[in-house]
């Protein structure tokens, strides 16, 4: 059996984020979202999101994406629904989510609610895209294996290393 590694980086306060994946492979999961302006959603995504045009096929389709396994294809629509309650989650390193966060708020006032810190140890960021889309970008952190937080995810069976 092959050992799998992923491409999110192990907690720490300073540790960088992996480089964009340019790669062609299958992708095992990826969303698709309907805009009324692929260029502006484009564009927010690029420059607020951080990520990259993988390619485009003009007025079809944009293909977009961050580290491996984060893609997303915008496609045009005519109509976009509201604000779903459901979210798409994307990994990111803490030292991102405050400058995720100025660029979309540069972008789009208001778009943004967060960073707040959640009980499974990360910190996150929502974002809603000018799609529509709900977007968290989270950022997992360094834990103290003595900590009240390792110990609560003990308690629900969550491995957490020993000092």
């Amino acid at each position: 059996m092959s050992k799998y590694v992923s491409p999110v980086p192990i907690p720490a306060f300073d540790v960088t984020a992996p480089e964009v994946c340019r790669d062609i492979y299958g992708m095992p999961m990826f969303i698709t979202l309907p805009t009324r302006d692929l260029a502006a959603s484009k564009d927010f995504w690029i420059r607020g999101l951080g990520f990259i045009d993988l390619f485009s096929i003009p007025d079809r389709l944009t293909h977009l994406r961050r580290w491996a396994f984060q893609d997303v294809l915008l496609v045009p629509a005519e109509e976009v629904g509201e604000v779903p309650a459901m979210s798409v989650s994307f990994a990111c390193v803490l030292s991102q989510i405050d400058e995720i966060a100025a660029r979309c708020e540069e972008l789009v006032p208001g778009c943004t609610s967060g960073p707040r810190e959640m009980p499974w140890n990360s910190i996150e960021l929502t974002v809603v895209t000018p799609e529509n889309a709900r977007v968290v970008m989270t950022a997992a952190q360094p834990i103290d294996p003595n900590s009240e937080v390792a110990a609560n995810l003990r308690a629900v069976g969550i491995e957490v290393p020993s000092a």
